[in-house]
């Protein structure tokens, strides 16, 4: 298949065939942010992701999973994201599934009925980067929207018909009274959004992001280990919707935890306490990555 850069995905897709139709992310100024920074944003070709598609059926045969990357389907025009999810039905009579990531804005530019008409099409799920409920927070750190618009984003989808999976970043904020604040924020608009899945990463500082150099100048102090504990500590607390697919399984999490909400909320919390404690079940420092 042909790929511009660096290809991402969500780890839940690690089945699936990654289709590109846009190189990039639509934004990419978010300063804890390094995977499209060596790109410039674009949309491919029509011609050219059916084209995809056609290799894609001779090499595959059939497929069950389709997640189209880069870093923003949802900014297509509706018209050439109903010509791609035809080709690709058409094309693989076993599909099941069709995913993309969601930027806030680039959905808040459809219409309720255009993303209605493209869940109906067949675009299954979306992944929606919250990063944070708190609309400092999403100021500080570039996000490009405001807390009401992430959360107007999020709702959209799920009434849409959506499988809607929402990421949130543990740390980012620092330590102390702000890292609980951000997680306060957060956990209240998840509860209002109620996405079906939630994920909660941990934040991990690289060379050539801003908020690395924030650090580095000595402008930003990054949470330590037991910061983040104690931060998914009272996320799990807070969150309210049920039912609730949660992950904080991620490579750069310090406790790796999944399942459900609210029936192994017990059962997260002792595992935090225990790290918290004594260590037990923590991921070594080396070991944590994107």
């Amino acid at each position: 298949m042909r790929y511009e850069g660096d290809i991402y995905r969500p780890p839940g897709e690690w089945k699936s065939y990654l289709l590109q139709t846009t190189v990039g992310c639509s934004h990419n100024t978010c300063t804890f942010c390094r995977m499209y920074r060596g790109k410039r944003f674009h949309i491919r070709p029509l011609p050219d992701i059916l084209e995809d598609i056609r290799m894609a059926k001779a090499c595959y045969g059939d497929l069950r999973r389709v997640f189209l990357c880069d870093g923003d389907a949802i900014i297509m025009k509706t018209e050439e994201l109903l010509s791609i999810l035809d080709a690709l039905y058409d094309a693989f009579p076993s599909l099941e599934k069709v995913t993309t990531y969601a930027g806030p804005l680039s959905t808040l530019s459809k219409t309720p009925e255009e993303l209605k008409t493209l869940r109906k099409a067949g675009l299954t799920r979306a992944y929606l980067g919250v990063e944070s409920g708190s609309d400092a927070l999403l100021h500080a750190v570039k996000k490009g929207t405001d807390a009401r618009q992430m959360l107007e984003a999020g709702i959209r989808l799920r009434e849409a018909g959506f499988d809607l999976w929402v990421m949130v970043i543990l740390g980012l904020a620092g330590p102390g009274e702000a890292g609980r604040r951000h997680i306060l924020d957060t956990a209240a608009m998840i509860n209002e959004m109620r996405p079906r899945h939630l994920s909660a990463l941990t934040l991990t500082l690289y060379p050539g992001t801003d908020l690395y150099q924030e650090r580095r100048a000595g402008r930003f102090q990054a949470a330590t280990a037991r910061d983040t504990l104690r931060e998914a500590r009272l996320l799990i607390e807070k969150l309210e919707v049920d039912p609730l697919h949660f992950t904080c399984d991620h490579a750069s999490n310090y406790v790796p935890l999944k399942g459900g909400l609210p029936e192994d909320r017990a059962y997260f919390l002792s595992r935090l306490d225990q790290a918290l404690e004594s260590g037990t079940g923590m991921r070594p420092e080396w070991s944590r990555g994107l």
